[in-house]
């Protein structure tokens, strides 16, 4: 795990970030919510709670659904699927051990419905054809390898399942120096570049079918460039994120595929 990580979410827990609000740690999906006006900590949580439903609706869930996330963070968003959406089972894995610890203590698990797991994209600590549905909100940037988490996916997805995953990538290859000069985040390791273009050929070499993309960055990058003028990071390098989406770097993107009925 790369040092900058196991900081933010160990010991400084990214989650108390005046960025972020509510436990939650996305940049938020604000259509629908008035960012023209005064912003509240409530439209800030609300943001991330509907990127989850975004994400969540997308995957296509159905009563008998075994969902995992993968990057839970606390938990927040798997407890909002097992809510909201009502599968018959959710289950969270991250790399950071606070994180899971925290999971575990702020979601009060129902067994056999919501649980936590420590493991990692590249790893995934379930067996073969286990999941219907895996999904990952704002964590994929973190993975050193795309394809080694699209193997995975494919491999604990039942035929006939569907990944969904929401997230920034770079929108061609060869940007890195300009997108780290901009973002202290990738420049320190924390967060890595993968081009959209990787991902989804990765999706395509792991077996998925029915690849989709869509672009949904004018409904995240202004509206959190708004909230994170409204905290003490104001005058701070995050609100370079509007700039790298406004000059063609990065931009949020919300991509599904499934996994074919017969391989």
């Amino acid at each position: 795990m790369l040092p900058p990580i196991d900081r933010l979410y160990g010991e400084k827990d990214l989650s108390r970030n005046p960025c972020f609000a509510g436990g939650f740690i996305n940049f938020g999906y604000w259509a629908g919510i008035d960012a023209d006006g005064p912003l509240r900590e409530a439209d800030r949580v609300r943001s991330q709670e509907d990127l989850y439903r975004l994400v969540l609706r997308a995957s296509d869930i159905e009563e008998s659904s075994r969902v995992v996330e993968v990057g839970c963070g606390r938990g927040l968003g798997c407890a909002l699927a097992l809510r909201e959406f009502g599968p018959r089972s959710v289950c969270g894995v991250d790399a950071h051990p606070a994180q899971v610890e925290r999971a575990v203590r702020g979601n009060s698990p129902l067994p056999g419905a919501l649980e936590f797991r420590l493991g990692t994209a590249a790893s995934l600590p379930f067996p073969d054809s286990s999941a219907d549905r895996v999904y990952s909100v704002e964590a994929a940037q973190h993975f050193p390898s795309v394809t080694e988490f699209a193997n995975e996916a494919a491999r604990v997805l039942t035929p006939g399942g569907r990944l969904a995953v929401s997230t920034f990538f770079a929108r061609q290859p060869g940007r890195d120096a300009e997108i780290h000069a901009l973002l202290q985040s990738f420049e320190q390791g924390l967060d890595v570049a993968h081009p959209i273009s990787t991902f989804t050929d990765a999706l395509t070499a792991a077996g998925f079918s029915e690849v989709s993309v869509h672009s949904i960055g004018e409904h995240v990058w202004a509206a959190y460039d708004r909230w994170v003028a409204s905290t003490v990071h104001a005058e701070d390098w995050p609100r370079n994120f509007l700039r790298s989406y406004t000059d063609g770097l990065l931009d949020y993107y919300l991509v599904t595929a499934d996994r074919p009925q017969t391989d």
